[in-house]
């Protein structure tokens, strides 16, 4: 079965920019949802943002829309998820996940494959 792995997390100042990148293993994306979602130390985990694999449609919290942009490379068989203008409070474990879901779901409830999450560190 499919394994996720995510990885560009880092430190990086406020204002600056990183680029997240979600890899599968054991099979390629083909269809469903691919999610990014965050959490806090002591936070629930929450949804920032998705795409669909076919047509690529995408769907974002409002808390990074306008920031945040969520894509993906066919070629490659990877997500990214291109982080800019990041404020403190975007400091959090990153994980992506997968849903067999035709739309974008928000809940983790409808993701059923998580990767091991990336830490990014905004500093003031």
């Amino acid at each position: 079965q499919v394994q996720l792995v995510e990885s560009g997390g880092g430190l990086v100042q406020a204002g600056g920019s990183l680029r997240l990148s979600c890899g599968a293993s054991g099979r390629t994306f083909s269809s469903g949802v691919i999610g990014w979602f965050r959490q806090a130390p002591g936070k629930e985990r929450e949804f920032i943002a998705g795409i669909r694999w076919i047509a690529a449609n995408t769907y974002y919290a409002d808390s990074v829309k306008d920031r945040f942009t969520i894509s993906r490379d066919s070629i490659e068989n990877t997500v990214y998820l291109q982080m800019n203008s990041l404020k403190p409070e975007d400091t959090a474990i990153y994980y992506c996940a997968t849903s067999r879901r035709w739309g974008i779901p928000t809940t983790t409830q409808d993701y059923d494959t998580w990767g091991q999450g990336t830490q990014v560190t905004v500093s003031s």
